[in-house]
């Protein structure tokens, strides 16, 4: 019996008669578990046992986000900072100069920084998870099913892919579709077949394509335009980025116009040897992602182009561009919508690799890539399990025939 509802049994003959108290025990016992284990846990050799549970899971990539979510704070408010600057602004309108204002706006003030991004970064994280929570119990209620954690995780890749200036109520809109559509639908989470952070953001993408790309959205001052490093490089390639004052370091460390959590390639590789090292994410699909976009580029930078600058793009600066690492850290590795056969993992990840590098360079009308890659992805991951499957068994009827 669980802690809620010894609770609940404790209180229920102070409760008036004909109070069916009885009718609340499934909605608490749902969210009752909710990031701690019940102490009703089963016991006895018949049952397989791993310290690494769907808590733990959902808890460690979570933390494996955290140098992300850091440099979301201090990139998004030296952005702003830095634009503010520029404009000759002293102070930030509305709600969140109360708090911004105290702390001045100097962008070479960590603190400062810190302070600025916080007030557009935490808006988004609250709305995001108020909203997608909501859903979450709802279809926990009519299911009569306990709350999980992967909606944990979504939330803060989410909204860690957005812009800074994304409209509130296009935030939860988005979660919403992401979590019913991208999720629920198919029954929940282990059940679905796309990422439904990713399919959130490829949402409102196309539904909203003015606040979600463009040259507006990128730092949180009104009035400021600037292009991301990706951009810069969509029109004139590598030399375009460079002549825009950006060095190959500060697309490294994540100094740059883009989405709040992806800019820092740095951030994603301390969380990548976090996942790696709990054996929470597969390194062989990350391997895989960085394999298919090494060579894939290579090939562009062979074949040449005297039309499209990005042909000569070399692959560090793919790294580096864009949301090419979270990517593949965050995303591409989610144990649901990847591939779980250890060769498929391989012909899954040079896929994405493949992919970004394809749409980068030929779609001149899309130029980040990785985000359609590892939706397409995923959609072929089933087969490219079959196949790896299918292979294998063939493999050994003509061993043991």
């Amino acid at each position: 019996m669980s802690s809620t509802r010894q609770f609940l049994d404790k209180l229920h003959p102070h409760f008036v008669k004909g109070a069916k108290l009885e009718k609340l025990y499934p909605v608490y016992e749902m969210v009752d578990t909710f990031l701690y284990s019940p102490s009703d846990v089963t016991s006895g050799a018949t049952h397989v046992r791993d310290a690494i549970d769907l808590k733990r899971v959902m808890t460690y990539v979570w933390i494996a986000a955290l140098p992300c979510m850091f440099m979301a704070l201090l990139n998004t408010g030296y952005q702003a900072n830095l634009a503010m600057e520029t404009l000759g602004l002293q102070e930030v309108p509305g709600w969140r100069g109360w708090i911004v204002n105290l702390f001045g706006h100097n962008p070479y003030n960590p603190l400062s920084d810190i302070v600025h991004g916080a007030m557009f970064f935490f808006p988004v994280y609250i709305v995001t998870l108020v909203a997608g929570g909501i859903w979450e119990v709802l279809f926990a209620v009519v299911r009569k099913h306990e709350v999980n954690e992967g909606f944990f995780v979504s939330s803060i890749l989410f909204a860690l892919t957005l812009p800074p200036s994304t409209p509130l109520w296009m935030v939860a809109l988005g979660i919403s579709f992401g979590v019913v559509i991208g999720k629920e639908v198919f029954g929940g989470t282990g059940k679905n077949f796309l990422n439904p952070a990713l399919t959130g953001r490829a949402f409102l993408y196309f539904a909203y394509p003015a606040a979600m790309s463009g040259d507006a959205v990128w730092t949180a001052v009104d009035g400021f335009a600037g292009a991301t490093a990706l951009g810069h490089a969509a029109i004139g390639g590598v030399t375009a980025v460079r002549e825009a004052g950006i060095s190959w370091w500060a697309t490294f460390i994540g100094f740059e116009q883009g989405s709040m959590g992806e800019t820092s390639t740095l951030a994603c590789l301390l969380g990548a040897a976090f996942l790696i090292y709990t054996r929470i994410a597969n390194w062989r699909i990350m391997v895989g992602v960085l394999v298919g976009m090494i060579a894939t580029a290579t090939l562009f930078n062979v074949l040449g182009s005297n039309t499209d600058a990005m042909y000569a793009m070399p692959w560090y600066w793919h790294l580096t561009l864009g949301g090419f690492a979270f990517g593949t850290v965050y995303m591409a590795t989610d144990p649901v919508s990847a591939a779980h056969t250890n060769a498929g993992r391989w012909a899954f990840g040079a896929l994405v690799g493949f992919m970004t590098v394809l749409i980068r360079v030929v779609n001149p009308a899309f130029p980040e890539g990785i985000m359609l890659a590892i939706l397409f992805s995923n959609i072929f991951a089933p087969l490219i399990d079959y196949v790896v499957i299918k292979i294998n068994i063939a493999k050994r009827v003509k061993r043991y025939a």
